[in-house]
């Protein structure tokens, strides 16, 4: 074909230009068509058509020397090809990096600009910003910046407008210009947000919410816009940022998240709950896929935001365990206990990733959620539904344990590689125990507080970098989760002894968590009342000393960041009088007594 052209003349050669161009602005028309068509697969196929016709034109026009007549033709194919093709797979693949190269090697004219556009768009999409800027230098005749300055540089870049009589393109340099200007400027503002640079984020963030954007990047900027504002301690201009995300009628789920962390820092409880209600429901709505238009926008162009990403939004069952943790928190325990049976039910229904040991954040593993359930039911003083929840996950980790056999002669050897759910089959023992106490059952009480410690004093701490044991999202150790738990069902077998009017088989156990823990007040409190009944005054009055040259920031380190089980554990057995017994104890220490 190219032959017949080339021996042809230049009236046969212009003949086929002019159809060639009405070829190529019948597939453009054709492909803006599709983008109003509503069914899919019709869509789909018109589009798939579209791009054939473009690319056997491409094929015959590449066939043609690179003479000035036929390559502002071939280079608009070429761009038209591009964008749509780009668009369909929403993304840049390998093979048009080499397209772009074979079309900027024919010659340098005014379609060129776009076609350095689909350039940029690629470098950008793939993190090369040294090249990106040198292209950029190159178009605008400015050399000497940096990447820093690619703000400016797109700023500068002033693509010519394309003719009136000129070729139809699918999207042309100035469109293109200013996704990629909006694409950057929010890239660099996201990025600035996470390491902390809020005034350089707040400037460029706002930059992109006043460029060429889509409903769902909008949404994403004024998110953004919104926590850089929060975290700025201005929380009223992070609130009408949130506001216009909610507005723009896209997903909600994002700026839903933002608000209930931003009145969670103003400590309204109430509006963080009813995001996070909010939340929960926007997360169970079933959304149609949007059909992408067949352009090149700046969602091409952004990475997906991974968990350290401010815009990384969570799971349904992550929302859902965001409003039943908080609801455990403060207290709320009725309502807890209602989402964190919706959150198991969500979880085991298979609609969830399976059940999973490896803690993964933003929130705990299967087992922890288990655990935080049981909590917040015996919270609620539902002991029985306690147990049943407490029976489901021993019968999901007895595989995984081993023999008591083994614990003992690994802890003999000082194992490191023991199963990490150790510690949370022995949490599961400790909180029926608790539920134990709460139906006024001490036999059977002391019977899963002695099993816990069995288990307990067979394991020992997990390597940090094995992942095991290991709180992410709070940074809590194996160590101090063990530590904590030791204390905890010590003190607990304690209060039963105490309750028991066993006072003698309590000091043991209030003695040793002191041994074990020796910054626990709580522990030192209950040894100390202990030591007072049984009459042995010399001995309470070394520990009311030793109590009272100590503060409180000691035990306070020592709880911080534990799995929320064991937070809320830990607040069941903390003595509500324990300031006014020490007093007490000063004052008796201070009256006269007879010789």
């Amino acid at each position: 074909m190219s032959q017949q052209i080339h021996a042809g003349s230049s009236v046969s050669h212009t003949s086929f230009l002019d159809l060639w161009r009405e070829k190529n602005d019948q597939l453009v028309r054709q492909a803006k068509v599709v983008q109003d068509t509503r069914l899919s697969l019709r869509r789909q196929q018109l589009a798939q058509d579209t791009l054939e016709g473009l690319r056997k034109l491409l094929w015959g026009l590449q066939g043609l020397p690179a003479t000035v007549p036929v390559l502002p033709l071939e280079l608009t194919v070429t761009c038209n090809f591009i964008i749509l093709r780009v668009s369909l797979a929403q993304g840049f693949t390998e093979d048009l990096a080499q397209d772009i190269q074979r079309s900027l090697k024919r010659e340098l004219l005014s379609a060129l600009h776009l076609l350095a556009g689909l350039q940029a768009a690629l470098w950008l999409s793939t993190d090369h910003l040294g090249d990106l800027a040198m292209l950029l230098q190159t178009l605008n005749g400015s050399q000497g910046r940096t990447s820093e300055d690619l703000l400016l540089l797109f700023k500068s870049w002033n693509p010519p407008v394309e003719k009136s009589d000129g070729p139809l393109t699918l999207q042309n340099a100035q469109s293109l210009r200013a996704v990629l200007l909006t694409a950057f400027a929010y890239q660099q503002g996201l990025q600035e947000l996470i390491t902390g640079s809020l005034p350089r984020a707040l400037r460029n963030l706002h930059e992109a919410a006043s460029g060429l954007c889509t409903r769902p990047v909008l949404v994403q900027v004024y998110t953004a816009l919104g926590t850089c504002l929060r975290k700025m301690e201005n929380p009223q201009r992070a609130l009408l940022y949130l506001i216009e995300a909610l507005k723009v009628g896209t997903d909600c789920s994002l700026p839903l998240l933002e608000a209930s962390r931003l009145y969670r820092q103003l400590g309204d409880t109430s509006a963080e709950l009813e995001s996070l209600e909010l939340l929960v429901e926007a997360l169970s709505v079933t959304r149609s896929s949007k059909s992408p238009q067949l352009l090149i926008e700046a969602e091409l162009l952004l990475p997906q935001p991974d968990q350290a990403s401010p815009l990384h939004c969570v799971t349904p069952s992550q929302a859902k365990h965001l409003l039943a943790s908080r609801c455990l928190q403060i207290g709320r325990e009725e309502d807890a206990a209602e989402h964190y049976l919706d959150l198991l039910a969500l979880l085991l229904d298979g609609s969830e990733p399976r059940f999973s040991l490896l803690p993964c954040p933003p929130g705990p593993c299967v087992p922890e959620v288990f655990l935080e359930t049981a909590a917040a039911l015996i919270q609620a003083g539902r002991a029985q539904d306690a147990f049943t929840v407490c029976e489901e996950l021993l019968n999901r980790a007895s595989s995984l344990l081993p023999k008591m056999s083994q614990l003992r002669e690994g802890a003999r050897k000082g194992s490191k590689e023991l199963p990490y759910c150790q510690l949370w089959v022995s949490a599961t023992h400790l909180l029926q125990g608790q539920a134990w106490v709460h139906l006024k059952a001490p036999k059977e009480a002391v019977s899963e507080f002695s099993r816990c410690l069995e288990l307990l004093f067979c394991t020992t701490p997990e390597d940090k970098e094995q992942g095991a044991g290991f709180n992410y999202e709070q940074g809590c150790s194996s160590e101090v989760a063990l530590q904590q738990l030791r204390v905890a069902a010590l003190i607990s077998r304690g209060l039963v002894w105490v309750a028991s009017d066993q006072d003698t088989k309590a000091l043991k156990d209030f003695l040793l968590s002191v041994q074990i823990f020796p910054g626990s007040r709580d522990a030192s409190y209950y040894l100390l009342q202990t030591l007072r009944r049984l009459d042995r005054k010399d001995d309470a009055t070394a520990l009311w000393q030793r109590l009272e040259a100590q503060t409180e920031l000691t035990q306070k380190e020592a709880t911080r960041s534990l799995p929320l089980y064991l937070e809320t554990y830990l607040s069941w057995i903390h003595p509500t009088d324990c300031e006014t017994f020490l007093e007490e104890f000063r004052t008796s220490l201070l009256e006269p007594h007879d010789q």
